[in-house]
C-alpha cells in the first residue's frame, strides 16, 4: 500500500504539472518589423560617391535627439529616385561638386515622433537654432510639422551640394550654444555645404527656395541645386530649398513604416 500511495501521489503531481504547463500563457513573440517592398534600395549601392549626413540619426536636429525608426545612418530611396540622384551626381562631379543627403526615406514612426514633439510646447531645447523666430505653438499651422510626410513614400530627399574635396564637418556636442540657422555661414553651426543662405531644416521663410532676400552667391548655389535636380526629374518644394521629390513617384499613395536599416532591405517579399 505505501508503494501504491506513493505512485498515486507521483501521478497526481505529474498531472498537476502538465495542467500548469498547458494553462501557462504562451510566450510573447516579438513582432516582426515591416520590410521595404521591392523597388527600394540603399543609395550607397546606387552611388557610393554621394555624401551622407543623416541628421535624424543624431541629436543635431530640431527635436534634439535621435528620431524613432532611424536604426542606421543611411539613405534609402526608391530605385527611380536613387538613379536620378546618380545622374545628378555625375553632372556635379564633373564640376568639382558632390551631392550630400541629410534625409531620404522617413518611416511613419519618425513623423509621429515629430508630431508628439511639436505638441509638447515646453520642449524648446533646439529653438535657438532651428526655429528662433517661430512660436512652437504655430508649427502645425505654419506648415513646418504635419502628420504625414512625402518622405515616407520613398522618393523624397533632403540634400545640398558640397565643394570637393569635402571638408569634414565636426560633430555636434549636445548642450553647446546654438546659433540661428539663418545667421551668416561662418557664424552658424559648421556644415561643409556650399552657402545656401540658411542651414538645413531652418524653420523660417528665408528657407523658401526663391525668397528674394537670398541673393548673389547664395541664390546661385540654390539655383545650381535646383537646375541640376530638375533635369533628372526632381521637383522642389518651394518652402524648403533642400527638399526634392522624384516624379512620377512609384508609391504616390503609400506611407511606409519600415525602419531605416540595411536589414529592412533584406528578405523582402
Amino acid at each position: 500500500m505505501p508503494r501504491l500511495a506513493a505512485a498515486l501521489r507521483a501521478l497526481a503531481l505529474s498531472a498537476a504539472a502538465a495542467m500548469a504547463v498547458t494553462a501557462a500563457p504562451p510566450v510573447a513573440q516579438a513582432a516582426s518589423e515591416p520590410k521595404a517592398p521591392k523597388g527600394f534600395v540603399a543609395l550607397h549601392d546606387a552611388d557610393p560617391t554621394i555624401l551622407q549626413e543623416i541628421r535624424y540619426r543624431t541629436e543635431h536636429n530640431f527635436v534634439g535627439e535621435p528620431i524613432d525608426g532611424y536604426r542606421e545612418p543611411m539613405c534609402i530611396l526608391t530605385e527611380q529616385a536613387a538613379r536620378g540622384l546618380h545622374r545628378a551626381q555625375a553632372r556635379l562631379l564633373r564640376r568639382g561638386y558632390s551631392l550630400k543627403v541629410y534625409d531620404c526615406y522617413r518611416p511613419q514612426r519618425a513623423v509621429d515622433h515629430f508630431v508628439d514633439w511639436a505638441k509638447d510646447l515646453d520642449d524648446r531645447a533646439m529653438k535657438d537654432e532651428f526655429y528662433p523666430d517661430v512660436d512652437k505653438s504655430r508649427l502645425f499651422e505654419d506648415g513646418y510639422i504635419a502628420e504625414k510626410s512625402g518622405h515616407s513614400r520613398g522618393s523624397t530627399v533632403d540634400l545640398t551640394i558640397v565643394r570637393l574635396p569635402a571638408e569634414p564637418t565636426r560633430p555636434y556636442e549636445p548642450g553647446e550654444p546654438l546659433v540661428p540657422c539663418y545667421a551668416p555661414k561662418d557664424d552658424r553651426f559648421p556644415d561643409n555645404s556650399i552657402d545656401m543662405g540658411t542651414g538645413y531644416d531652418c524653420f523660417d521663410t528665408l528657407s523658401h527656395t526663391m525668397d528674394p532676400r537670398i541673393r548673389g552667391e547664395q541664390r546661385a548655389n540654390r539655383m545650381l541645386l535646383k537646375s541640376t535636380l530638375e533635369k533628372q526629374g526632381f521637383v522642389n518644394l518651394a518652402e524648403e530649398w533642400w527638399h526634392y521629390t522624384f516624379e512620377p513617384e512609384p508609391f504616390p499613395d503609400t506611407y511606409f513604416d519600415f525602419p531605416v536599416s540595411r536589414k529592412s532591405l533584406t528578405s523582402r517579399p
